[in-house]
């Protein structure tokens, strides 16, 4: 199977700089814009991608649909292409690119087969494409190497032996590590924030963890903005380890930090509209004036 018109859902912050990427690849680029938010329409006309009226009219033109949305949302979505598979008999190839867990990208597989489609897990580590750069796609299941053709069309697709789902075990593990130590960086530079004690704290970092306060420096203001929807990708990362039979409270916990930093005044920002020249010193001194302390000195 040749690809040659790709189906974005949705043109989000990564949705939209893939499918742009791919346009400069000289792929057709479409989307249904159905409901969707207007900066998700800001954000797609900027990439150039062309809107279709109906989910039914974006199955019949695709050869390929990539489901780029928040975590939460996987299910709905998976379902609404199914039901336009059912309705049209169209035969496309459908990537489940989302961070969820390996359980439920294995039950999602059969409700696009069911409905006549084929199913290739993929996960995407690293941020949107951007000049130069570009995240890597890696791919599993049967038809993981059709979505391998993308190579070929400016994506860094790396595809993995095994069946569907350790496409997905790999970003669990992986965001695991880079925003499970995000929320942990944020909750312990709150503490200290609150005790008074941020002066003293960062003069140690700068004496025995340069690396990693550098690391804060560049990463924490990022954080508010996107936080809001990493909250039920931890709880897909919550999922995973507890169905490998390891604890889930470490990311319950992750959860409830990144859902805590979503409710402040910084979650109403958007990654293109933070102010970038707060500091990560002021980002923590915003986000601690919302930590209500009992007189016990536990959070509220």
């Amino acid at each position: 199977m040749d690809i040659s018109t790709v189906a974005i859902l949705s043109p989000g912050d990564m949705g939209h700089a893939v499918g742009q990427r791919l346009r400069e690849n000289e792929l057709d680029v479409i989307t249904c814009l159905a409901g969707r938010s207007d900066r998700t329409r800001a954000l797609s006309q900027k990439a150039g991608i062309r809107d279709v009226a109906t989910m039914d009219e974006l199955v019949e033109q695709s050869d390929l649909v990539m489901s780029m949305t928040v975590s939460a949302a996987v299910p709905g979505v998976c379902q609404q292409v199914a039901d336009a598979l059912i309705a049209t008999g169209a035969h496309i190839l459908f990537a489940e690119c989302n961070a969820i867990s390996p359980q439920l990208v294995r039950d999602l597989e059969p409700v696009i087969t069911g409905a006549g489609g084929r199913f290739v897990d993929v996960s995407i580590i690293g941020g949107p494409p951007r000049p130069g750069y570009g995240p890597h796609f890696y791919a599993s299941g049967q038809h993981a190497k059709q979505f391998e053709q993308l190579s070929d069309s400016g994506l860094r697709v790396l595809k993995l032996d095994g069946e569907v789902g350790q496409a997905s075990g790999i970003k669990m593990c992986y965001a695991a590590m880079t925003k499970g130590s995000w929320a942990l960086y944020t909750q312990l530079l709150m503490a200290a924030e609150i005790m008074g004690l941020t002066e003293p704290l960062i003069a140690e970092f700068q004496s025995g963890q340069q690396a990693v306060l550098q690391r804060m420096e560049r990463t924490i203001p990022t954080v508010p903005p996107r936080s809001r929807r990493w909250v039920s990708e931890m709880e897909e990362i919550r999922d995973t380890f507890a169905e490998l039979g390891m604890t889930p409270l470490l990311f319950e916990g992750v959860a409830e930090m990144y859902r805590f930093i979503g409710d402040t005044p910084l979650g109403e920002e958007f990654p293109e509209s933070r102010d970038r020249d707060r500091t990560f010193i002021e980002t923590i001194e915003k986000l601690a004036q919302h930590v209500v302390v009992r007189d016990d000195g536990d959070q509220a």
